[in-house]
C-alpha cells in the first residue's frame, strides 16, 4: 500500500469495523474522509451486473472520462481479467476480506499509469453481500486525464489485507510469521487466502 489516499481510507475502514470482521454501511460518514471522497466508490454487490458503482468519487470519473455511477466495475478491466476480479469480490464478500489490487492503464501511444485500488467489505443489514467500499488512486495523475478515459485496465498485482475475522489466539497456538500456519489457506476458485498479510493467487 503506497499512496496515501488508499491508505486513510483503509485506516478509517479498519477503525470502524474494530473486532468485527466489516463495519455497517451506515458506520460510513462521509464527513469523516472527505480529504479522500474523490478517490472513494461503493459498489453493489450484483454479479448479474457486474458489480456496478453506486457512488463513485470525481477523480475516478475523471480518469475513466465518464460517470461511473450505475457502470460495471467488471467493465474497467480487460477480459482477460474480469474473471479473477470477479472472484476477488466474491472472496471480499464471502470472507469479508480486503484486498489491495495493483492495476495500468496504458493508451496507444501514451504514458501508462500505475493504479491502485483496495476493496473492503462493507454490512448492509448485516450482510456482507451487499456493499463494497473501494477506493482507488492513481501514482501520479497522467498528462491524458480530461483527454482521454482510461481503459480497459490490466491487473498487475493482488495481495490480501489483514485477518479476515479476528480471533484470539492460544500461545500454544501462535504462528511464528505474520500470516497463520495452524489451518491451511482457504481456497475460493483460483485464489488462495491466507488469515494474515500475505496471499497468493
Amino acid at each position: 500500500m503506497k499512496l496515501a489516499a488508499t491508505i486513510e481510507l483503509y485506516a478509517y475502514w479498519n477503525r470502524l469495523r474494530g473486532a468485527r470482521s466489516a463495519p455497517e454501511r451506515n458506520d460510513v460518514d462521509p464527513g469523516a474522509i472527505r480529504g479522500v471522497l474523490a478517490d472513494t466508490f461503493v459498489l453493489d454487490f450484483d454479479n448479474k451486473r457486474g458489480f456496478p458503482f453506486r457512488i463513485a468519487g470525481s477523480r475516478a470519473n475523471a480518469l475513466f472520462l465518464k460517470e461511473l455511477r450505475g457502470f460495471s466495475f467488471l467493465e474497467l478491466w480487460r477480459d482477460a481479467d474480469r474473471e479473477e476480479l470477479d472472484s476477488i469480490l466474491h472472496c471480499v464478500a464471502d470472507e469479508a476480506q480486503a484486498f489491495l489490487i495493483g492495476a495500468e492503464a496504458r493508451l496507444p501511444s501514451l504514458d501508462a499509469v500505475d493504479i491502485e485500488i483496495i476493496l473492503m467489505p462493507l454490512r448492509h443489514h448485516g450482510l456482507t453481500h451487499a456493499r463494497v467500499l473501494g477506493g482507488l488512486a492513481v501514482h501520479a495523475a497522467p498528462a491524458w486525464t480530461g483527454l482521454s478515459g482510461a481503459g480497459p485496465i490490466a491487473l498487475t498485482s493482488l495481495r490480501a489485507l489483514g485477518r479476515p475475522t479476528p480471533e484470539p489466539l492460544k500461545p500454544e497456538d501462535a504462528p511464528p510469521a505474520d500470516f497463520s500456519l495452524r489451518v491451511t489457506p482457504r481456497r475460493y476458485k483460483h485464489l488462495f487466502v491466507y488469515s494474515g498479510d500475505r496471499s497468493t493467487s
